[in-house]
């Protein structure tokens, strides 16, 4: 069964920083190419960003680029999302999925992100 467990959200101020994770589970994750989407209250989901199987190729949203940095430890089964210089609209719910942008085949149930004074 492929299991797709995020953590490490939380609220944070503007400017702020957060490291989101991603644990995969039930598929061969270093195989996989994988990615972040996010949904802010009252709006569909959005992509934020994907990555190669083998770490050589990453992508990113023309909203998060440059503050945002997407990888992954393969021998960990882990994705990770690390999230600088922090504004209120990227408050959203992040969800890791399986696949890359186009074909995502998995989500995970997502963790809370709230950037707020």
């Amino acid at each position: 069964e492929v299991q797709l467990v995020e953590s490490g959200g939380g609220l944070v101020q503007p400017g702020g920083t957060l490291r989101l994770s991603c644990a995969a589970s039930g598929f061969t994750f270093g195989y996989n190419d994988m990615s972040w989407v996010r949904q802010a209250p009252g709006k569909g989901p959005e992509w934020v960003s994907s990555i190669n199987s083998d770490s050589g190729s990453t992508y990113y949203a023309d909203s998060v680029k440059g503050r945002f940095t997407i990888s992954r430890d393969n021998a960990k089964n882990t994705l990770y999302l690390q999230m600088n210089s922090l504004k209120p609209e990227d408050t959203a719910v992040y969800r890791c999925t399986k696949g890359g942008r186009w074909s995502p085949s998995y989500w995970g149930q997502g963790t809370q992100v709230t950037v707020s004074s």
